[in-house]
């Protein structure tokens, strides 16, 4: 079957927090100050977006919470999140999609070109019932995708729990979608997630950030 969107025909969206300190992973803290997570926060969104940038794509849209910083290269679209819960807000999301879409989130500075490439080559999109989902080590998800974008099975779906990635695929399939995955990754959302991230995503930012702000965290 003739695949429904040809290489490049995606519209790639990043759904992240504007990096500032006691606003984004107040998880990490402690052992790290606020300003400490929120140099990883940074260092973890602009690996992710520098990935996104080198992914083929009909449109890069970020989709924030607060302001473009420097940390924003060119490239990308810029629309706000949405006002509710997360569900809501990934919803949102793809309700201005017209055409096949994945979104990530900041939270996977490992993630590569190579990692995206089943849902963004050639063939990714084989029929308007395919669908993709990357869960996460924790129990969520961290990349979602639809080739007819519908954000009813997004709602509803219970965030950042142990079976938001659980009851997301479930929601796809029941709907009689063609699911398919994408590799499992490990979010950063505590100190232990950080230091794992960082030993794997070499020659990246957030290694060096993480690595900057280890030796001054606290006990």
């Amino acid at each position: 079957m003739k695949a429904v969107a040809p290489r490049g025909a995606t519209t790639l969206l990043v759904i992240a927090k504007e990096p500032l300190p006691g606003r984004v992973k107040t998880r990490l803290t402690p052992p790290f100050s606020p300003q400490q997570a929120a140099r990883l926060a940074e260092a973890s969104l602009a690996d992710t977006l520098d990935t996104v940038l080198r992914v083929p794509a009909a449109r890069r849209v970020l989709v924030l919470e607060g302001r473009p910083g420097p940390w924003l290269p060119p490239g990308f679209e810029v629309v706000p999140q949405a006002t509710g819960g997360l569900d809501e807000r990934i919803a949102a999301a793809f309700a201005g999609c017209a055409g096949p879409a994945l979104l990530i989130g900041m939270d996977t500075p490992q993630v590569t070109p190579a990692l995206l490439a089943p849902a963004t080559g050639p063939g990714g999109w084989p029929t308007p019932c395919t669908a993709w989902i990357g869960l996460a080590e924790d129990g969520g998800f961290w990349a979602l995708g639809m080739a007819r974008p519908d954000p009813a099975l997004v709602r509803g779906v219970p965030m950042s729990t142990s079976v938001t990635g659980r009851e997301q695929l479930r929601r796809l399939t029941g709907a009689g979608l063609d699911v398919h995955r994408l590799p499992e990754l490990r979010d950063m959302d505590t100190a232990q997630d950080a230091a794992v991230i960082a030993r794997i995503a070499v020659g990246r930012r957030f290694p060096a950030a993480h690595a900057g702000t280890r030796e001054g965290a606290t006990t």
